[in-house]
């Protein structure tokens, strides 16, 4: 889709220059971005008058400091397109990093609208290549995709459940009785986000909201946002995290964001400085107590004196307590993960305080597998009733348990190419030797050697993360695309007892459990930090367990994986359809279309008990070896119906009349697809289609050009072999 981005002085001459060279564009919808080269100061926005929106924005001071104005056109957008394009700017230009927005976080769009999936993302993306070729953007997409700035940037398009949960948090605040909120949600519920889009949206000057746009929801939120900033006015605020790895990554989000500052982000033994209107506490449960605290002790003492707090009985949840007017105190009693941590019989005496309100976040945000693999896991480690329902509802969710380690790495470092953030954790089961020697290693299983994380801060974004192993203490609060996790020697599983049992002897965490003497209770401590790890990833997760008796328990839960040399088969073949079958079409029944393939009477069907929602696949027997790269010659595929959205680098099954695949002799073939557009009077249609093998063998690409894309189209997208 054709557009253009026209780059002009934001001054007194921008009206003429404006009527003179884009007259069509006055009364038209268009996005603008204005900008300051040397503070790096910026603000994005759209609207369908121009004229006046620059007019009225020239009056405000703080865009009177922007100079440039970006005008992007095109005679093909919409009020639902620019409102999209507006929103992904505001989002992909925060965490790229080279510009500082000016604008609120809200009114950020996400709805949905024609074609904006399979036209309009495509031509965001070349609108994003065409400000990298300007100088104001610097990253890629799909670099920008997997960095923290943009997963913790509070430029989002929240949810309805989120938008829900804020609203809720910013009641607690013209709640006059409540000094303490509690805020109880487990792992992947948007703790953090929800910490970082409050702060950000208080510390916001309520004109710089571009409440034109909002939807009733923004509106109902905005109206909520204006009673509490009626109420405390400019609050004297920060933002405290615990862990002191994950407390730099948000520092480094909160300096990156106009209206921010690093220092606004804390440590538990800063606030005892000064005295705060609003303290937010993410990571809750993290807050420390005098036990086990290794070279912090001395702080700890000095900051509970000086509050005039008995050292041995405080904690840094008093100290919240006592330093803030207010406090929203996120936290999840099942990531406690060592004996100094704040106890939970100390969060139950807040809880049940009369000046405390407890609210409750209960959506799955991070793991694709949702709510039903947060029940799973904790069904696995409590001993909860496993039924075959809970094990096999987790949609595509990748939750494999491995016999081989070295198999699991190289899976892991497979999905680091494909799709990056994908790390090994393990268990604190292995001495740290390497700290201090580089040239040992850590962790030792059979052939497989490896390294502890060389570094503690940030070390999930560290440059050499992929070749090492991170613990609980590097990896909590992160999101990982993809986690393979080490269950170590201390765990172990008793068939005699149907228990799970630790081994402290195995267990190296020294400050994690020098004070204890219940084995209970480092049962607890340890099942807490797998728990936590097994929640890092967002799209699948790999298991390795060190102890047998362990492994057999889960695996009569956790679906193994095998190489292709082993599989097994997790299908059946049926002649009726029923609630769990998919129909099957083989594909060696080769020679004219598809549709005659369906049209067979004596259809088979394959039952998948592991997929929701099977109305909308089929699978079909691949034959040949032009997809021998991903798909081997004779697999079972399975392929999602298609029915709209971008299909440039998916794998699909496509037909036409001018297509041949020579393997088959067949009016379809299952290829990479790739196309080019053009825009015309009547819309955008293909230029070309093409139509990619990957083999290792030689096969040249279909290429479908001009009258040959007409009668085209794409039956399916190949989504995992089964």
């Amino acid at each position: 889709m054709s557009f253009s981005i026209q780059q002009y002085p934001f001054d007194n001459t921008l009206e003429s220059t404006i009527i003179e060279n884009h007259r069509d564009f006055l009364n038209w919808p268009l996005v603008y971005f204005l900008e300051e080269n040397k503070s790096r100061e910026a603000y994005v926005g759209e609207t369908t008058d121009v004229l006046n929106r620059l007019k009225s924005h020239s009056k405000t001071e703080k865009k009177q400091k922007l100079t440039t104005v970006n005008l992007i056109l095109s005679d093909k957008f919409n009020k639902s397109a620019t409102l999209d394009v507006e929103s992904n700017l505001i989002r992909y230009i925060s965490a790229d990093g080279m510009y500082s927005l000016q604008n609120g976080n809200l009114g950020i769009s996400n709805h949905q609208f024609y074609q904006k999936k399979e036209v309009y993302w495509e031509q965001f993306k070349d609108i994003w290549t065409e400000l990298r070729s300007l100088g104001i953007a610097r990253h890629s997409l799909d670099y920008i995709d997997n960095s923290d700035l943009f997963k913790y940037s509070p430029y989002k398009s929240l949810s309805k459940e989120q938008i829900s949960g804020l609203k809720m948090i910013l009641q607690c605040l013209l709640d006059d009785n409540a000094k303490v909120s509690l805020i109880e949600g487990g792992a992947g519920t948007g703790k953090s986000i929800l910490a970082i889009f409050l702060f950000k949206l208080l510390k916001t000057d309520l004109n710089d909201f571009n409440y034109s746009d909002f939807d009733e929801q923004d509106e109902e939120l905005f109206q909520i946002l204006k009673d509490v900033k009626a109420k405390y006015g400019d609050l004297n605020m920060a933002l405290v995290i615990p862990m002191a790895s994950f407390r730099k990554t948000i520092a480094n989000v909160f300096k990156n964001i106009k209206g921010l500052s690093q220092k606004m982000v804390i440590g538990p033994s800063e606030i005892t400085k000064q005295k705060y209107d609003l303290l937010i506490v993410d990571e809750g449960h993290r807050l420390r107590r005098r036990v086990n605290l290794g070279s912090y002790f001395g702080t700890f003492d000095k900051n509970s004196e000086l509050l005039g707090l008995d050292k041995m009985t405080t904690s840094e949840l008093d100290w919240i307590q006592l330093q803030s007017d207010k406090s929203i105190i996120f936290y999840d009693q099942f990531q406690s993960i060592k004996p100094s941590d704040t106890t939970p019989e100390s969060f139950y005496a807040l809880k049940h305080l009369p000046s405390t309100r407890n609210e409750k976040l209960s959506t799955q945000f991070r793991v694709r597998g949702g709510n039903q693999y947060v029940k799973l896991v904790h069904q696995l480690f409590d001993k909860g009733e496993l039924t075959e329902q809970n094990r096999q509802n987790l949609g595509f969710y990748d939750f494999k348990l491995f016999d081989d380690l070295n198999e699991m790495l190289g899976q892991i470092h497979l999905k680091e190419k494909q799709k990056g953030l994908s790390r090994m954790v393990a268990g604190f089961a292995w001495e740290w030797i390497s700290k201090n020697d580089r040239s040992k290693f850590d962790i030792v299983i059979d052939d497989t050697a490896l390294q502890w994380n060389s570094t503690v801060t940030d070390w999930v974004n560290s440059p050499n993360a992929i070749n090492e192993v991170g613990c609980i203490h590097t990896t909590q609060g992160y999101d990982l695309n993809y986690t393979g996790v080490i269950i170590g020697p201390e765990l172990d599983y008793d068939f005699e007892t149907n228990q799970l049992v630790v081994y402290k002897e195995h267990y190296k965490d020294k400050n994690g459990k020098n004070s204890i003497s219940n084995p209970e209770d480092l049962l607890d401590y340890v099942i807490n930090i797998y728990k936590t790890i097994l929640l890092r990833g967002i799209e699948g997760t790999y298991i390795y367990v060190c102890n047998p008796n362990l492994r057999k328990y889960f695996a009569q839960f956790i679906q193994s994986f095998k190489n292709s040399k082993d599989v097994v088969k997790n299908y059946a073949i049926v002649d009726a359809p029923n609630e769990f079958t998919v129909p099957y079409y083989d594909l060696e029944i080769a020679a004219g279309q598809f549709s005659d393939l369906q049209s067979v009477e004596e259809i088979k069907y394959i039952e998948l008990k592991d997929i929701a929602n099977s109305a909308d696949y089929f699978v079909c027997k691949v034959v040949g070896e032009s997809m021998n790269k991903v798909i081997p010659n004779g697999s079972l595929c399975l392929f999602k119906k298609y029915s709209a959205g971008s299909r440039n680098g998916l794998i699909t099954l496509v037909e036409g009349t001018d297509i041949f695949d020579s393997e088959t002799g067949a009016n379809y073939t299952i290829k990479e697809y790739s196309s080019k557009k053009v825009t015309d009077e009547e819309g955008w249609q293909h230029e070309e289609i093409i139509l990619k093998p990957l083999s290792t063998q030689s096969f040249e690409p279909i290429v479908l050009r001009d009258e040959e894309t007409m009668d085209f189209r794409v039956i399916g997208v190949f989504e995992k072999i089964i």
